[in-house]
């Protein structure tokens, strides 16, 4: 099966557990008027928890993928069998000016991410998506996650456009 914009979802028990993980990292993050609350989790492909990380974990106004592949010395590590999981949908374009969450993922050379939700339009036009396929990574969706890794981002959600 896949998601409305042809995404297919995942239905392995272990995406699944993983994402869980993702979601309790996303649920440690502190609200920002301007940014969700996201959390991400990177696994090595043997099963092992690689890194973890929350939106605004680090010192930068940081994003939660961009802080589990901070805790990694990714230039010397191989990644390609590795897979980062994330309540949302890879950043493209910052608000900040920083560099992308996609891009980010692109240079690590995961070959792999599986997401809870697409960004909500709320802050930006997101094609994080796009561009990581672009690349020749896989894109998979978690169903039925999209209200748990939603939650945290209220302070966003509720806003009246």
């Amino acid at each position: 099966m896949k998601d409305a914009f042809g995404t297919p979802y995942t239905n392995d028990a272990n995406d699944l557990k993983y994402m869980q993980l993702a979601i309790e990292e996303a649920n440690k993050s502190i609200p920002a008027p301007q940014a969700y609350c996201v959390g991400a989790v990177l696994v090595s492909g043997e099963g092992k928890v690689l890194s973890t990380g929350y939106s605004r974990e680090i010192m930068g106004n940081t994003h939660a993928e961009e802080c589990a592949l901070a805790k990694l010395d990714t230039n010397s590590m191989d990644l390609t069998h590795a897979t980062l999981y994330t309540t949302m949908e890879p950043c493209s374009i910052r608000l900040s000016g920083n560099r992308s969450c996609t891009s980010r993922i692109i240079e690590a050379k995961l070959k792999r991410v599986v997401l809870g939700v697409r960004e909500p339009p709320n802050l930006v036009n997101c094609e994080g998506i796009q561009l990581l396929e672009k690349e020749g990574i896989q894109v998979l969706i978690v169903p039925n996650v999209e209200e748990a890794c939603l939650a945290p981002n209220q302070h966003i959600l509720s806003k009246k456009k």
